[in-house]
């Protein structure tokens, strides 16, 4: 792919040149980011005259071992231009630099690189003139970094925008972005969303508390917009359950049951199940079919997700008393969240003590048949495809692909070979799913060219193609290092009229972070907003731990903007990636700042993060800030035992006063 798209315009103007391929030398040519001091050095040992081009004579090249090398490497080039007295054309230039590309996507030999290391290591001069040449006034700011005379210059790393996407990366950014380690809020007209994630992205101690900072506020509450508010503040309970409260006082305004079921969920998640169940009673009281299976679903998937796995099955057991049919569908979803949960033996035990009572259907022995083949049990997984069968339903192209998935984790292909060979025999077909598992496996045992096969084959058979069989095919392929083939696929995608949707744009993202190609990532995040494709939390994890890599301080932070605003909250997993990920990348001033911010949101840090910034301050002799963590760490655990304490005593409470769980 060529470059010509990173250059400003003024590029080909005499005496430019140079500064900017060795910009790009170093951004693709190498995989470690030199220092600017590095950088300045190389470009104060060329001579700039009035659009001339000179190179130091071989003579001042001290380590002579490479100088053969490096002479080789520059003919090898066919740039003479370059180095002789008259300007070189922007065709020859062009051509150099496409010829140090990305090493992930062309193969560059080991002596172009060693010529680039050496110029980045040694001092080059020149027998005439100066070795520092003054930086061209009107250069644009993303070079101006390498200036080693003012050493302030040299952090503004973190600043750098890749230029073609500055525009869109700084539209929403603060005006100083070094302070936001809080979500940053963008300095446009308000609209209502942005009035009350204002209010409620402070650090608010109690539920009484973002009422009170609520008060005062009109605005004209719907149904969407709370929904909206609920789910950019899911991951902390708090000021969504403050606001969920204070809307519903509101005059004009009423929840609908789609959202109480989102905040029921919110503090199922957040394991806040006294007032999870007191939301779910209000629900019953108001009538009107308010709880449904959707609503018990959720709270039963969050008791097994918490290892409440009796509570989840007495609220099944007691799932009438709500409106809500204790049917094969309410069965099928206990037993799904049960699986789910690595439990499939309680979910045997729930499938043996109803289905005589319960008529069952083909999902009832298929969430057995998966769940035990997802923990390697497939002589049970065998035994309850016959079974099924004893009912009169026969294994369906889930159930065999239960089955072969399972020996494709176990990297056993002939008896995957087998499996396809039994559905074959009994008129069932593979479908798009099954290919992708099996061609997913032979990818991750290095088995590309077999994987590739899988995709003929597939075509052959007449099963076409879906966005997730893409997306396994891009990832197997940008893994292997194959980028130009992940560039066909994607063009190959949209001739066939197939949209990518949000998990073929984070493989794509995912691809292009761990390749260290910081402006293809972007370009994918910046094309999927413009296909009104919705991120989720995955779409920025691999953004943020490469930006944290990179120490590009500005795009952490519009990235954080960016979540934000597409409604994805922050939780604790993502805290820890950022604390560690700025950690591990010299920025502990940053990294204790969403340490804190992370504890004060409720959320406990893992011990490993915590170890790990306590070790990073002690080296850098940080003592105040170390004194800092480790009271915010004891504060988090002091929050985790109140909440385990409050939920012992909920249960405690439940029994003895036959609250609604233990009466069910």
């Amino acid at each position: 792919m060529p470059l010509t798209h990173l250059f400003p315009p003024d590029f080909f103007l005499p005496g430019r040149r140079l500064v900017f391929q060795l910009k790009i030398l170093c951004d693709f040519s190498s995989p470690s980011s030199h220092s600017a001091a590095d950088l300045s050095r190389a470009l104060f040992g060329f001579k700039l005259s009035d659009g001339n081009w000179t190179i130091p004579p071989t003579h001042t090249i001290k380590d002579h071992r490479h100088e053969s090398d490096i002479i080789n490497s520059v003919s090898a080039l066919n740039h003479p231009s370059i180095f002789e007295s008259h300007q070189p054309s922007a065709g020859a230039s062009l051509k150099m630099l496409r010829s140090f590309q990305n090493p992930n996507l062309y193969s560059i030999s080991k002596t172009h690189i060693k010529l680039l290391h050496y110029f980045l290591s040694n001092h080059l001069c020149t027998t005439t003139e100066p070795t520092q040449v003054p930086e061209s006034p009107d250069l644009p700011n993303w070079v101006k970094f390498l200036d080693t005379k003012h050493p302030e210059a040299a952090g503004l790393d973190e600043d750098f925008i890749i230029p073609s996407l500055a525009n869109w990366v700084e539209a929403p950014m603060l005006k100083d972005p070094k302070k936001a380690v809080k979500l940053p809020v963008v300095e446009i007209a308000d609209t209502d969303i942005d009035i009350i994630s204002r209010v409620l992205k402070n650090q608010h101690p109690s539920l009484e508390n973002v009422a009170q900072a609520l008060s005062g506020i009109v605005l004209d509450l719907s149904n969407g917009l709370v929904e909206r508010v609920l789910r950019r503040f899911s991951n902390e309970w708090v000021p969504a359950f403050g606001f969920f409260t204070w809307a519903k006082m509101q005059t004009g305004y009423r929840h609908a049951p789609e959202v109480y079921n989102f905040m029921v969920d919110i503090l199922g998640k957040a394991e806040k199940f006294d007032i999870m169940w007191d939301l779910v009673i209000e629900m019953d009281k108001i009538g009107e079919r308010y709880v449904s299976l959707d609503t018990m679903s959720k709270v039963m998937r969050r008791l097994a997700r918490a290892g409440r796995y009796k509570e989840a099955i007495d609220a099944f057991r007691g799932i009438e008393q709500f409106g809500v049919s204790k049917d094969v569908l309410s069965l099928n979803a206990l037993m799904g969240a049960l699986v789910k949960e690595r439990s499939v033996e309680l979910a045997h035990e729930i499938f043996l003590e109803f289905k005589e009572s319960i008529p069952l259907n083909v999902s009832t022995f298929n969430v057995l048949i998966h769940g035990w083949c997802k923990y390697r049990n497939l002589d049970i997984a065998r035994k309850t495809m016959e079974e099924m069968e004893k009912h009169r339903f026969k294994p369906d192209v889930f159930s065999y692909t239960s089955l072969i998935e399972a020996y494709c984790n176990d990297k056993d292909f002939r008896k995957v070979a087998e499996v396809l060979g039994e559905m074959k025999d009994k008129g069932c077909e593979p479908n798009a799913v099954t290919y992708t598992i099996i061609m997913h496996a032979l990818g991750k045992a290095r088995e590309i060219t077999k994987a590739l096969d899988i995709y003929e084959k597939m075509k052959m058979s007449g099963c076409i193609p879906d966005t997730s069989f893409y997306s396994s095919l891009i990832f197997l392929l940008g893994k292997a290092g194959r980028l130009k083939d992940v560039q066909e696929i994607v063009e190959d995608m949209e001739k066939q009229g197939i949209k990518l949707d949000v998990l073929a744009y984070n493989t794509l993202i995912n691809i292009a972070s761990t390749h260290s190609q910081e402006e293809a990532a972007l370009k994918w995040l910046k094309k999927m907003e413009e296909d009104l494709c919705k991120p989720d939390l995955k779409t920025y994890a691999p953004l943020l731990k490469l930006f944290c890599r990179k120490k590009r301080m500005r795009v952490l932070c519009f990235l954080l903007d960016h979540m934000f605003k597409n409604d994805i909250g922050i939780e604790g997993g993502t805290y820890a990636l950022l604390v560690r990920g700025l950690c591990m990348n010299g920025k502990l001033a940053t990294a204790c700042s969403f340490f804190e911010e992370m504890v004060l949101k409720g959320f406990s840090p893992k011990d490993s993060t915590y170890s790990m910034l306590i070790k990073e301050l002690e080296g850098k002799s940080m003592q105040k800030e170390k004194k800092h963590v480790e009271r915010l760490m004891l504060q988090a655990r002091g929050q985790e035992i109140m909440g385990n304490d409050s939920a012992v005593s909920t249960v405690e409470e439940s029994n003895a006063q036959g609250a609604c769980v233990s009466v069910m």
